[in-house]
């Protein structure tokens, strides 16, 4: 691309956009239940040890090949790496983004809906029976899970259309203070529960003996997943990114927050959980049944379970805002189209694949490939096939194929910056990394 391409404005736009696509339905729903399954605080140490070996280093990868190219994850490796076939591996990070949007509408969907029954007080007076009934009637009804799911594709249409700074910088500005502002609130509300003693020893007070190779593979892949890796999001975010940004401490920064966002969901749930004598290990339906419940007993309910929903919304929006972009981009970069018909030939893709997902738990529940349903399917080949398949491609690429000097250039900005880091940094991409992926993957396929 030319060197008028587009960037984002402020270095506070690239870090709320950067954390925002990382920042997601991962970190507040899925990383407390993976840490109530997995020991507490002994998964909670692996995983702030994945970050920090393996997420930054990667993270850090996938800037410099955005930036280095100034273009998208296809883009990308056409001119690092011209007359070879690394340019498919950009293929695979847009077809998960394509795939997970399909399902990851849907959830958050279901997100709005709950955040609709907060405000209307439809929430009150239910056993966990009930809220188990109500999440089944809804998510096999074939229209109202449609109804939230085409107004969150609406949101994301009207800020990917109007551009990197217009539409994904100033929304990012706006969400990501809310989210940390809300989550605030919730965490000191939660400090102030009679078993938030219990709830914070189970979270921080490591059980070293339940550290078991099952903890260490779900943690690191809890790692991957979170941090947005071999989505083809960094990559393309990195390509906005100023030649005066720091790729390393912007990798730090926003791995650090989005530690931080999953310690503070850990500081919300597990202090209500223990409070109300509730088991830390229970799954997905921990946010839309037994928090429901935890949150009609306390008191103003109205006002908690809404401003829960409303951070589940806002989360989901961020990480949607980033896993659209990276198609987006793609179509106006290789195919030429202008940003609005990008957006467009993409709303019109996730519309048609979101409503398949939504429809698989209804009319569409008998409809199955390779014995999943289509929600299933999206969610398994996306997070268990072409996650780790791109991010230990793009490991692979940057650590044995790029040009080094590409990749120093970057670190060290153009030679304004100290790269002490450069061999562990290298070290970790070219060994360690891969060795973990690998073993993600082949866990994720059942091997082991």
């Amino acid at each position: 691309m030319s060197k008028e391409r587009i960037t984002f404005a402020t270095k506070l736009g690239v870090v709320a956009a950067t954390v925002g696509s990382a920042v997601g339905l991962g970190n507040i729903w899925r990383f407390p239940y993976e840490t109530g399954q997995n020991g507490g605080g002994a998964f909670l140490l692996v995983y702030i040890a994945c970050v920090l070996l393996l997420g930054i280093p990667v993270m850090t990868t996938e800037f410099s090949i955005g930036r280095a190219s100034r273009s998208d994850a296809n883009g990308a490796f056409k001119k690092l790496s011209p007359g070879t076939k690394w340019h498919y591996v950009g293929f695979l990070g847009i077809f998960a983004s394509v795939f997970i949007l399909g399902y990851y509408m849907v959830v958050a969907g279901w997100t709005a809906e709950y955040l609709y029954q907060s405000l209307t007080g439809g929430l009150l007076n239910k056993t966990p029976e009930d809220f188990r009934a109500e999440l089944t009637a809804f998510t096999q009804s074939d229209y109202r899970p449609l109804i939230w799911v085409y107004l969150f594709i609406l949101f994301n249409f009207l800020i990917i259309s109007r551009g990197v700074q217009k539409g994904i910088e100033k929304a990012s500005n706006f969400l990501m203070p809310l989210l940390f502002l809300i989550m605030l609130v919730f965490c000191i509300r939660s400090l102030f529960l009679h078993g938030a003693p219990e709830g914070l020893q189970y979270l921080f007070n490591p059980d070293f003996s339940k550290i078991t190779p099952q903890v260490v593979l779900r943690a690191m892949g809890q790692a991957f997943f979170s941090m947005s890796l071999g989505m083809g999001i960094l990559l393309t975010y990195g390509s906005y990114f100023r030649k005066n940004t720091s790729l390393v401490k912007t990798a730090g920064t926003v791995s650090l927050l989005d530690m931080v966002v999953a310690v503070l969901a850990g500081v919300i749930i597990f202090p209500a959980v223990f409070s109300f004598g509730i088991s830390p290990s229970q799954g997905p339906e921990l946010v839309f049944v037994t928090l429901p419940n935890i949150f009609g007993k306390m008191p103003a309910p109205v006002l908690w379970s809404s401003l829960f929903f409303l951070l589940l919304s806002v989360a989901a929006l961020t990480s949607t805002i980033s896993l659209c972009e990276v198609a987006v981009a793609f179509f106006i970069e290789q195919m030429k189209f202008t940003r609005r018909k990008a957006t467009l030939l993409l709303t019109s893709i996730v519309f048609v694949l979101s409503t398949l997902c939504s429809l698989s738990s209804g009319s569409l529940s008998g409809v199955s490939i390779f014995g999943k349903n289509i929600f299933d399917f999206c969610d398994y080949i996306s997070a268990n096939i072409l996650l780790p398949v791109s991010a230990l491609l793009i490991t692979v690429y940057a650590g044995w194929v790029l040009d080094r000097r590409i990749l120093k250039d970057q670190l060290n900005n153009g030679g304004t910056l100290r790269v002490w880091y450069m061999r562990p940094l290298l070290f970790c991409i070219r060994y360690l990394a891969p060795v973990v992926i690998t073993l993600i993957f082949l866990s994720g396929l059942g091997m082991f």
